[in-house]
């Protein structure tokens, strides 16, 4: 007798309906929840997190000023829940929202109104001549000391009313890229230093290069070259009996060109060392004894215009 043959399970060719439909199901809850979290009533999270803050940190803190020595009426739920209100009402542009002024908010955190700038006094005027003439007479000395160095633009001087600024070559104080100073340089800073030696003002002494760059383990770049250029300066005048609480150093690199850094000549005039001397006035010191009268105002006073009017550009 012939065996039956086994019956054949059906194949089902559609089950992948099933997993794909709950995955269609899953990603439209997913949209949904993104754009319910994308779509934040703002009013409503800052009543939220200034509730909570509230709990935890105690009474939020505001812009508006507190007056010192009066208390504040009303229990602290109250003040709390008023202010949420005004927040909230704040945000969505109710009735109560007004927009923050800026000169309130900065006068609210000054200790004391603003007052406006004092007009000069007959004190403050004669202390400014005084600087003016000290400046005058340290530039005409500077200039007479080194007469040669500036006819041949070695040196400039220019004078203001705040600042009296003498101008040296690096050429003739330090060998290319070096900071240590030549020895015909000495002789020069020495005379400088002993005319500004005698006069109280502050000074800051500035370092300056061409643009040509450096990389050696001592100057890695001309930011360094520059200060220890300015730093050499100011060692020299400490030894020759400057006090050093009047003088700083600045170092600037390149980065204050005098000239085009793509001639020779350009790149000479932005090698330079500067010698800023300031006044007394510009820096808030007290006032210095008159000085007296260069033997010759009017030739000083030429002479440093001449120099002035070749001033670099």
């Amino acid at each position: 007798m012939a065996r039956k043959k086994p019956h054949e399970d059906h194949v089902n060719h559609e089950a992948w309906a099933i997993p794909y439909g709950d995955m269609l199901v899953l990603l439209l809850a997913l949209f949904v929840v993104m754009y319910a979290v994308s779509s934040v009533n703002e009013g409503k999270y800052r009543v939220l997190a200034d509730s909570l803050n509230a709990e935890f940190s105690g009474t939020p803190r505001t812009m508006s000023p507190v007056q010192l020595g009066t208390k504040q009426t009303g229990s602290e739920a109250d003040s709390r829940s008023s202010m949420m209100r005004q927040r909230a009402a704040q945000t969505a542009g109710g009735p109560m929202a007004k927009k923050p002024d800026p000169t309130e908010t900065i006068q609210a955190r000054l200790p004391m109104p603003l007052r406006p700038a004092a007009a000069a006094t007959p004190a403050s005027a004669a202390r400014t001549a005084d600087d003016r003439r000290a400046l005058q007479k340290m530039g005409a000395e500077i200039q007479d000391a080194l007469g040669d160095l500036v006819k041949q633009n070695l040196v400039r001087i220019r004078a203001s009313e705040l600042t009296l600024e003498v101008e040296i070559r690096a050429d003739i104080l330090f060998p290319s890229g070096s900071s240590q100073l030549a020895d015909q340089a000495r002789p020069v800073l020495g005379k400088v230093a002993d005319i500004l030696r005698r006069f109280p003002n502050p000074m800051r002494v500035e370092g300056h290069t061409d643009s040509l760059p450096i990389s050696t383990p001592m100057f890695p770049s001309n930011w360094e070259l520059s200060s220890a250029r300015a730093a050499s300066v100011v060692h020299l005048f400490v030894k020759e009996g400057i006090e050093p609480t009047r003088l700083s150093v600045a170092g600037f690199g390149e980065f204050r060109p005098a000239g085009d850094n793509t001639s020779v000549d350009g790149r000479n005039r932005n090698r330079r060392v500067i010698i800023v001397v300031l006044a007394r006035a510009a820096e808030g010191l007290p006032p210095i004894p008159p000085v007296d009268a260069p033997a010759s105002p009017s030739a000083a006073a030429a002479s440093l215009s001449e120099v002035a009017a070749s001033k670099l550009p």
